[in-house]
């Protein structure tokens, strides 16, 4: 079975930085996508960003391009999102999540495209 374990969640002032890291394992797929959602108290899960396995492309929800960052080390099998300029509207749950790539999906921002979830991790900025 696919597992996805995520770490790097914590408390940090509004400005500051935090890495978050998803671990995968026993995904039997050479081409697959990462992805990163959050869930807020009280709003709908959302999409932040995905990286495609095979040829590393990615992308990001508009509310945090120019500030988060995607990256994977095939490796170690993990895929790390860099949050930079936290913002007090960034706290949620973070969620990391698997899909085998296809023709068939529409956008890999979508949560309805993934197949397998970590636990989440939760994210706190202060103001």
């Amino acid at each position: 079975e696919v597992q996805l374990v995520e770490s790097g969640g914590g408390l940090v002032q509004a400005g500051g930085s935090l890495r978050l890291s998803c671990a995968v394992s026993r995904f039997t797929s050479d081409d697959y996508a990462i992805g990163w959602f959050r869930q807020a108290p009280g709003k709908e899960r959302e999409g932040v960003s995905y990286i495609i396995s095979s040829d590393g492309s990615t992308n990001y929800a508009d509310s945090v391009k120019g500030r988060f960052t995607i990256s994977s080390d095939n490796a170690k099998n993990t895929v790390y999102l860099q949050m930079n300029s936290l913002k007090p509207e960034d706290t949620a749950v973070y969620y990391c999540a698997a899909a085998f790539v296809g023709i068939w999906r529409t956008s890999y921002l979508s949560e309805y495209e993934y197949d397998y979830w970590g636990q989440g991790t939760q994210v706190t900025v202060s103001s």
